[in-house]
C-alpha cells in the first residue's frame, strides 16, 4: 500500500511535570491551560502514548497504523527490517521550570534484560536558555562507585558532576550511562530512542502537592552510570545558511542543523523517514502539489517515499533534520 500524504503532523502529547513551566504553551503554541507543562512529546511510539495525525487525509490515524498500513514506504526498507512496526525514535520538546531529577538511562542490553524496552540514547539542542542557566552532564573527573554513593549519601552529588551554562544552539550527545538533568530555565528539543526507561539518582529532596518523594533508583542505577569523565560534554559543529550539516550522529539517529533563507532542495538519499523539526522562524514544505507549513515548535514526518521537497523561508529560519543512518 502506498503513502500519498508527503508531510504529516502529529497532536502533541502533552504531559504536566512536577517541573514544568508554561514556555511550551507561550512560546511554542501548545494548547493547554496548564501551567506545569513539562514535555510535548511531538512523535512517540511509546506504549499508552501512541501520536496521532492532526492533518491531511490520513487525520485521526494513529503511528501504529501508519506503520502497519505503509511498512517501509513510510520508515524505509531498512528501518523496518531492523525495528518492525517499532516506531524507533521519540521526539520531544521539553521546558523545565525547575531542574528535573539527576538521572540516566540504561544501555541497550541491560534495558532489554530489566524491562524488556530498548536503552535510551538521547541528544538536546537548546531552543531557549534564562540567565545563568545550566546543564548537569556527566562526572568532572573519572569516578567510582564508592565515591559517588558517599556523594549521594551525603547529598554533595553536585560537587562531582560536571555542570554547563547554556545557550540557544547548544547541543549535548547523552550516551546510555551519562549522568545528566535538564536545569532550570532551559527549554529544548529532545530526540531519543523509543524508550521511557529512566533511572532517577537524585531529586532535588522535593515533594510533590500530596508530600510524597518520587521513586529513586539507586541500585538499578549502580550498574548503568558510565564513571568515566569526558574532556567536555557539548557538541562542537558549523552550519551554513541553506545547507544541511550533521550535528549527531550515532547508531541510533543522524541529526542535521539546516539554517533556511530562500528555497532549499532536498534529496532524502537515505533509506529513511525524515524528521523536521522547526526550531526558530517559520518554514513550509513543498512537493508534488502538496504543501505544509511548520511554525517554530512545530514537528512534520516525510515518509521515506518522498524523495525530493522543497523547504522554503522568508527570513531566517531554522530546523533540525532527523533520519536512521
Amino acid at each position: 500500500m502506498s503513502i500519498k500524504q508527503n508531510f504529516i503532523k502529529f497532536t502533541p502529547i502533552l504531559k504536566e511535570k512536577i517541573w514544568g513551566g508554561e514556555k511550551l504553551v507561550s512560546q511554542l503554541n501548545k494548547e493547554s491551560k496548564s501551567n506545569n507543562v513539562g514535555e510535548s512529546w511531538e512523535i512517540s511510539d511509546v506504549e499508552g502514548d501512541t501520536s496521532i495525525v492532526a492533518n491531511g487525509e490520513l487525520v485521526g490515524k494513529s503511528l501504529k497504523e501508519l506503520i502497519a498500513n505503509y511498512k517501509d514506504d513510510l520508515v524505509g526498507k531498512k528501518v523496518y527490517k531492523q525495528f518492525g512496526e517499532k516506531f524507533p525514535l521519540l521526539i520531544k520538546y521539553i521546558d523545565a521550570k525547575e531542574a528535573l531529577s539527576i538521572q540516566l538511562h540504561p544501555h541497550d542490553d541491560l534495558a532489554k534484560e530489566r524491562h524488556n524496552s530498548f536503552g535510551k540514547t538521547e541528544m538536546w539542542y537548546v531552543m531557549q536558555a534564562d540567565e545563568k542557566a545550566n546543564l548537569i552532564v556527566g562526572f568532572k573527573e573519572d569516578s567510582n562507585k564508592t565515591e559517588y554513593l558517599e556523594h549521594l549519601e551525603n547529598k554533595s552529588l553536585l560537587d562531582i558532576l560536571n555542570v554547563d551554562e547554556v545557550s540557544k544552539g547548544d547541543v549535548y550527545f547523552i550516551p546510555t550511562g551519562r549522568i545528566h538533568a535538564i536545569g532550570a530555565g532551559v527549554m529544548l528539543a529532545e530526540i531519543q530512542q523509543t524508550s521511557d526507561i529512566t533511572y532517577r539518582i537524585y531529586d532535588w529532596d522535593r515533594q510533590d502537592s500530596q508530600g510524597n518523594y518520587r521513586e529513586l533508583h539507586t541500585e538499578q542505577a549502580l550498574d548503568a552510570i558510565d564513571y568515566v569523565a569526558q574532556e567536555k560534554y557539548y557538541t562542537d559543529y558549523n552550519k551554513s545558511v541553506n545547507q544541511s550539516s550533521e550535528i549527531v550522529s550515532c547508531p541510533y539517529f543522524t541529526t542535521n542543523v539546516l539554517p533556511v533563507n530562500g528555497n532549499v532542495s532536498v534529496t532524502n538519499q537515505e533509506d529513511s523517514f525524515k524528521i523536521f523539526m522547526c526550531v526558530d522562524g517559520e518554514v513550509t514544505f513543498s512537493s508534488n502539489g502538496q504543501s505544509e507549513i511548520l511554525k517554530y515548535g512545530e514537528t512534520l514526518l516525510v515518509p521515506a517515499n518522498v524523495k525530493e521537497f522543497t523547504i522554503i523561508s522568508e527570513n531566517n529560519s531554522e530546523v533540525l533534520e532527523v533520519y536512521i543512518p
